[in-house]
This record gives C-alpha cells, structure tokens and sequence, in this order.
C-alpha cells in the first residue's frame, strides 16, 4: 500500500534539492532536466504494475518524462530535458496542435490521464514505450504560455491525484527557472530547419 505522508515527505524534499541544483545549472535546458530527471522515479505509485490488467499485454514498467517547448513562431512544441525518449526524439518538433499536448497549450489547462486508453484522442507521440498514464501541466509565466511538463508510465493507473498536484508544482518551477535562466533567449539559438518534425503520432 502506498504511503501517502512518506510521498509528500520525498516530493518536498526533492523540490528542495532540485531548485537547487537547477539554479546553478550551465543553462536553461539544463535545468530543466534537474526537473525530468526526477520526476520519473518521485511521481507514480510504484504498487500498480502488481494490478492485474496495469500493463498493457507485452509491456514492461517504464516511465518517463520531458518538457514540450513552445517555439519562437508558436507553431510547434520541441521535445526537451527527455528521459527515457528514443535519442532521435531530442528536440524533435511536434506541432503545437497534436495530442494531448496540444489541449494544454490551447486552453491552459493541465491533463491527468489515469488511463490513456479511456481517452480516444490521446496520441502516442514518446517512441520509448506506451504511456497507459500521463501527466501535462503547462509553464505559465505572467500569464504567457511557455511549454508543457510531461510524466508518463507505462502502467494504467500509476498517477493519482497527488501525483498530478506535486507535477503542477515542479511546472510553476521550471516555469520560473526557464526564465531566471533565459530559456526564450537560448530557444533562438536553435536552427529550427535541421530539427526533425513529428506530424503524427504512431
């Protein structure tokens, strides 16, 4: 049974730890991954591939976790501080309406998905495995969409509740440390023309 108080103990001192970490980071990027490092490992209930049915048949546990980037021309999200992602999906560009997403960053609001398979609009966009569960929050910084911070697990019903609130505080982080570390500065140094581009999901 998971314990609950144990959790909360381990998400605050993580935040600790990882805000700083991050703010001596060498960039923008780089702190974000003090973020997605940690989130893959902290935010789940480790009991729930024991379910029967949690992994999908020929599954095996996995989980993930990244940050989607909104381009300087808002046309696309990039993939960015990826864990557990196939090496090409660095950076890839996936366009800013595809998926799940795409619903953040339209309306802003965040998307727990206890069970991908309830929800038939959901695209398979990380290559590395299935996500049968995923979190989305949005960056938000003065009211300006900058991205979204992605978890996912390879188990139905891995993420609660409590996971997604701990995930919408680790968002409002790297909101703040993606612009403490210049990150829309960083983001025009990228030549976007030499990315490669997910126009699908698959």
């Amino acid at each position: 049974m998971r314990d609950y108080n144990a959790f909360k103990d381990n998400a605050l001192a993580a935040l600790e730890r990882v805000a700083g970490d991050a703010a001596i980071a060498a960039d923008a990027e780089a702190a974000l991954w003090c973020i997605t490092r940690t989130l893959p490992s902290l935010l789940g209930n480790s009991d729930a591939v024991q379910r029967p049915g949690a992994l999908p048949d020929g599954a095996a546990a996995a989980s993930a976790a990244t940050v989607f980037l909104v381009t300087p021309d808002r046309q696309y999200h990039i993939i960015a501080a990826p864990v557990n992602f196939q090496p090409e999906q660095y950076h890839e560009r996936v366009p800013i309406t595809l998926g799940h997403p795409g619903q953040v960053a339209a309306t802003r609001r965040g998307a727990m998905l206890a069970d991908t398979s309830h929800h038939q609009s959901f695209v398979k966009i990380l290559q590395t495995f299935r996500a049968a569960s995923a979190m989305q929050v949005p960056l938000l910084w003065k009211g300006d969409y900058l991205g979204v911070l992605i978890c996912a697990n390879a188990a139905r019903g891995a993420y609660e509740e409590i996971d997604y609130r701990a995930c919408e505080t680790f968002a409002r982080l790297a909101a703040a440390l993606w612009m403490a570390h210049e990150g829309p500065k960083w983001l025009t140094t990228i030549d976007y023309d030499r990315l490669p581009v997910r126009s699908t999901g698959a």
